[in-house]
């Protein structure tokens, strides 16, 4: 077996981390979950953690960067997966009810925005990352309409606004309410896109 590089050893124990960062801020909570227990369990020094991530914030920011980035591919795919317009429709539909509300993700989300309000340098990484989704979202309605030859109802940039803040809102809702469908973010999109019934 060959022997890593440097750099590929880095990134391996990057990676580590993260999945073990996920893994304990998901199950336990961002709040009590410490350094050195993610250390611990990923089989690292805590100077292993500083030596990759600024402090236990920058962490969770990669850990929260690795769920979207794995929630926009699976977005994407339920929306480009099938050539019939229905068919796409209803592959979202089945992402939002497996995914909006996942209490664990969205937990995370509102704990971590809760802990970094006070904090004008972490407000602003999380400004930049949401703002990087709602742009990838515009690029992904675009290319949809474009497909279907339809005009979007309203600019790109607020279609995708508009179903984040939705499915933001009916996540929050379903936390404490499972029960709470997301139809209405499907419905939605068929408004956004300009399809009847």
């Amino acid at each position: 077996m060959a022997r890593l590089s440097r750099v590929e050893s880095q990134e391996r124990t990057r990676e580590r981390l993260v999945a073990t960062a996920r893994e304990l801020f998901l199950h336990s909570g961002y709040g009590t979950t410490s350094l050195s227990q993610v250390a611990e369990t990923a089989g690292y020094s805590k100077g292993a953690v500083y030596s990759n991530f600024r402090n236990k914030d920058y962490l969770c920011l990669a850990v929260l960067d690795a769920i979207r980035a794995e929630q926009l591919a699976l977005l994407t795919a339920s929306i480009m997966s099938s050539s019939r317009i229905d068919d796409r429709l209803a592959a979202f539909a089945a992402w939002g009810e497996a995914h909006i509300g996942d209490e664990a993700w969205t937990t995370l989300e509102v704990e971590f925005l809760t802990r970094a309000r006070h904090d004008d340098e972490l407000r602003r990484e999380i400004t930049a990352r949401v703002g990087a989704i709602r742009d990838a979202l515009a690029q992904l309605l675009d290319a949809l309409a474009q497909e279907l030859g339809a005009t979007l109802a309203m600019p790109a940039d607020q279609a995708a606004m508009t179903l984040l803040s939705l499915g933001i809102g009916l996540g929050i809702q379903r936390v404490a309410d499972p029960a709470v469908p997301t139809a209405v973010l499907t419905d939605t999109l068929r408004l956004i896109l300009g399809l009847s019934g």
